[in-house]
């Protein structure tokens, strides 16, 4: 998978609900299909088709422990859609910087006019 195929595929899975709270619970440790149904009100060929959307974007892996089929959270591809975010959250912080500085430089403008013309006021 290419490195945008790969974020296409994880914010597309994290695009659904079920599929975060399903991510939530296995960031608390491996469960099973029979676990991570239980707290939804949808059958289990609903959640199997959630989990293989999350495991086809490389988010989860299933195990095998005998009869058990344990799922397990891969923090790969949410590093690298973090990795992502970050570029843009910087871009973002530096131009509200910018804005502040602008902001405060207006501020500071208004508050040197209003202070001449109080001053003049007073000379009056």
């Amino acid at each position: 998978m290419t490195p945008a195929s790969q974020l296409d595929a994880t914010f597309t899975a994290l695009a659904d609900p079920t599929r975060r709270a399903i991510l939530a619970r296995l960031a608390l440790g491996e469960a099973s299909v029979t676990e991570l149904a239980q707290p939804f009100a949808m059958s289990q060929p609903a959640i199997s088709k959630h989990l293989k959307m999350l495991e086809r974007a490389g988010l989860i892996s299933r195990g095998r422990d005998a009869q058990r089929r344990p799922c397990r959270l891969e923090a790969q591809p949410l590093a690298e859609a973090n990795d992502w975010l970050e570029r843009y959250r910087q871009l973002w912080e530096a131009n509200f910087q910018r804005l502040d500085a602008l902001l405060d430089e207006m501020k500071a403008q208004a508050k040197a006019v209003t202070d001449k013309n109080q001053g003049k006021n007073q000379g009056e």
